[in-house]
């Protein structure tokens, strides 16, 4: 791990207008993230994680504050200069896997690169290194109908590796899965971040909390 700041959040705050007012479902939030970092945000359901992660993950955007990443002022970008990072950026790994049902897992894990102007062959070979990190290449052909819950989360973590993000944001990763699946991706994770990975997951749990190097808590959108 160095000690270069990834992401730096400075006074961080998201409000949402509701019939019964403003709620503030981030409140002054102050983070660092250093690469090579494995931090994991922990809280109650609610709390405000999910938020939290949609900010960090460019999906929203703050309501007051600063988020920089790599250095640069993300809060400050439009929608297109977001989504654009976003894709060189970041790798996002979702409780529900997220994977599209019609496409081979060998497509779900090329899909985010059909943004770059790369032929397909190329796309696929790197997709298919990817799924080779994971041990799931022999799976390649088939579709997410056919690959248990822990195969399906193993197809997503590769998926999110194949931009070569800078940062790994697992969004609750063991949450659909069983206590052997659940271990088994936490294993994965211990070994992406000893090759030099950087994530960043939000988890209640905090058996799996504690497997993470660094560890912070929201609680009603108050970070510490």
């Amino acid at each position: 791990m160095s000690d270069k700041p990834l992401i730096q959040l400075a006074s961080l705050t998201k409000n949402f207008t509701t019939e019964a007012g403003v709620i503030s479902a981030i409140k002054d939030v102050n983070l660092t993230i250093t690469a090579g970092d494995y931090l994991s945000i922990a809280g109650p359901s609610g709390c405000g994680k999910s938020t939290l992660m949609s900010i960090l993950g460019l999906l929203d955007t703050p309501s007051e504050g600063q988020y920089l990443l790599n250095g640069h002022k993300v809060h400050e970008l439009d929608v297109y200069q977001r989504a654009e990072i976003r894709n060189k950026e970041i790798g996002f790994i979702f409780q529900a896997f997220n994977l599209i049902g019609d496409l081979t897992v060998l497509e779900n894990v090329a899909l985010p690169l059909t943004y770059r102007k790369m032929k397909k062959q190329d796309r696929m070979e790197i997709a298919m290194n990817s799924l080779a990190k994971v041990n799931m290449a022999d799976r390649a052909k088939f579709y997410p109908a056919q690959l248990s819950g822990g195969q399906q989360q193993r197809v997503a973590v590769a998926r999110s590796l194949v931009v070569d993000p800078s940062i790994l944001l697992a969004d609750e990763p063991t949450g659909n899965l069983d206590s052997k699946n659940a271990n088994a991706i936490m294993d994965l994770f211990d070994e992406l971040n000893e090759e030099g990975r950087t994530i960043c997951m939000v988890t209640h749990d905090s058996r799996f909390a504690k497997r993470s190097r660094n560890i912070v808590h929201l609680d009603d959108g108050i970070l510490s």
